[in-house]
């Protein structure tokens, strides 16, 4: 029960980054390079694997939206 429940929550926070990444036309490679502008390096291949796993920190998930200018999440 409690590996189902946590499937749906990773299902959802990567439903909300790739959304937000949508809203804000914003490729897997140009993420790389918002990240690396605010000092946060990492590889395109890196950021696509966490993002489809949906299991990443809430830190890489601030940084991330920080990187592509959302402000404000409806959830």
């Amino acid at each position: 029960m409690a590996d189902v429940q946590e499937k749906q929550w990773e299902e959802r926070v990567k439903t909300l980054l790739k959304v937000e990444l949508k809203r804000q036309n914003v490729t897997y490679a140009e993420l790389v390079g918002k990240l690396a502008d605010i000092g946060v390096m990492d590889s395109e291949p890196n950021i696509r694997n966490k993002i489809s796993r949906g299991k990443f920190t809430a830190v890489f998930l601030v940084q991330c939206l920080t990187a592509i200018g959302v402000t404000e999440l409806r959830m």
